[in-house]
């Protein structure tokens, strides 16, 4: 018999069971917030659940909401071109949002939206069980993190947290739509994911916690900050596409 401080982690198979069905019975379907009312699709996440690196982005946008997977607009494509450039695939990673739901205007996410979604992003992190989160963007960073630091000052510098019994790399970037808006941005970006690889091949060992974890009935919200309606950006074909 095991030792009583020895965590028992279940095979990759069984926790991507576990992970289509947490899925499908809770997320879903979802109502715990108002952003139900509005939505398309709810948008779970997506690739491969026993990755060793996971992206966490902010909230699905226009396409995402209709096709119910994540960045699958132009920031996605830039996503795919980032990693192409250190030789992965949507297929190596597993990509999912903070809010699982679009938000009108592709606005920011709300505090209460947060606090009603985060629950399933840590369970998908459970359940996944990276060795790497790079997080994309400022909603993502704080919330992991339980920091108050924007991504200006952070991105590019791992730090290593515990989210439950999981010790995992945080590693904030640039959210790949900024580069969109400012393309000398793109080199930050592809100098921050070059460090990806070793990152990977580095476990998290003796990291603090800093936020609680996935069974605790309230976490910690980033700072409030004020809702404001995205510029939505018209796709080629003239459709609207939201991009944050």
């Amino acid at each position: 018999m095991a030792p009583p401080d020895t965590l028992t982690v279940a095979p990759a198979a069984e926790r991507a069971r576990e992970l289509e069905q947490y899925h499908r019975d809770h997320v879903l379907g979802c109502v715990r917030c108002p952003l139900a009312e509005g939505r398309t699709q709810v948008v779970t996440g997506n690739g491969d659940p026993d990755a060793d690196l996971m992206f966490v982005g902010e909230a699905p946008g226009y396409h995402e909401d209709r096709q119910g997977v994540p960045f699958v607009g132009q920031a996605g494509r830039l996503l795919d071109e980032l990693l192409a450039g250190i030789g992965l695939t949507r297929d190596d990673v597993f990509v999912a949002n903070v809010l699982k739901c679009r938000p009108p205007g592709n606005r920011d996410p709300l505090p209460a939206e947060i606090a009603a979604c985060e629950g399933h992003l840590h369970r998908q992190v459970r359940l996944v069980r990276p060795r790497v989160i790079c997080t994309l963007g400022n909603f993502a960073t704080k919330l992991l993190s339980g920091r108050p630091e924007g991504i200006s000052r952070v991105h590019g510098h791992e730090l290593p947290i515990r989210l439950g019994e999981l010790e995992v790399l945080l590693y904030p970037v640039f959210h790949p739509a900024a580069a969109l808006y400012t393309p000398a941005m793109r080199a930050t970006l592809a100098e921050d994911f070059a460090r990806l690889p070793a990152l990977m091949a580095t476990p998290a060992a003796g990291a603090a916690p800093l936020v609680p974890g996935p069974e605790a009935e309230a976490a910690s919200e980033p700072e409030p900050a004020p809702a404001r309606a995205r510029p939505e950006v018209p796709a080629p074909a003239g459709e609207q596409l939201g991009l944050f």
